[in-house]
């Protein structure tokens, strides 16, 4: 398939890329800095620089690259932990007007699914709570897939050594577990490691969901 990955630079979409190449399917890897190009071209994707804020440049490249699947792997996070919630409004601003922008775009493209990440956990403010929770109606309104992911740990993450409290998924396993979700129905689907449930049951991928995600440079 043809797959456009936006976020292809964060913790996950730099993951997740070279394994759909490896998988044979065609990926554009989209980042907002034209200095990771390099890296996502070295990763297999066709680097492509735009900003979601700008509707008419995102909407050219997805219309360009013509893909029948988009992962929404966006968010606006710190490298610093310490200033998460100093991003709050930021990243809200990703999962609300970048959501409905890259829709827009899946749209216009034609595109025949749209997967995107979210969280497994319920955030402290019922504001930011409201926001996640439109961001995931807006994707499944359009028929999409959205992946909730447990807290990421692992390299590149928050907890790079010790992992963090349930629910959690080592960002390895994270990017692994999204493949399932190119053929899975129209959803939800949680992405947790077992263990961080504390029930067998857990980790599975079931049939009534799909997935999502949580990194540092994330949606």
């Amino acid at each position: 398939m043809r797959i456009f990955v936006a976020g292809a630079s964060g913790v996950i979409g730099a993951r997740l890329v070279p394994l759909l190449v490896a998988e044979g399917h065609v990926v554009a890897g989209m980042t907002r800095s034209a200095g990771k190009a390099g890296l996502l071209a070295g990763l297999g994707a066709e680097p492509v620089v735009a900003d979601v804020f700008d509707t008419e440049a995102l909407t050219r490249a997805v219309v360009s690259f013509a893909p029948e699947v988009i992962f929404h792997q966006l968010t606006d996070l710190p490298d610093n932990a310490g200033e998460i919630a100093a991003y709050g409004d930021r990243n809200d601003r990703m999962r609300s007007e970048g959501t409905r922008n890259l829709l827009a775009a899946a749209a216009a493209a034609r595109a025949a699914r749209v997967i995107a990440q979210s969280i497994s956990w319920e955030l402290p403010s019922a504001t930011r709570r409201a926001v996640t929770a439109a961001h995931e109606r807006a994707v499944l309104a359009a028929g999409g897939v959205v992946i909730r992911y447990g807290q990421l740990y692992g390299p590149g993450t928050y907890y790079p050594s010790a992992p963090p409290g349930p629910p959690r998924i080592h960002v390895d396993d994270a990017a692994r577990q999204s493949l399932p979700a190119l053929t899975a129905p129209a959803g939800v689907t949680l992405v947790a490691d077992d263990r961080a449930a504390g029930d067998h049951e857990a980790g599975h991928h079931e049939a009534g969901g799909r997935a999502a995600g949580n990194r540092k440079d994330q949606p």
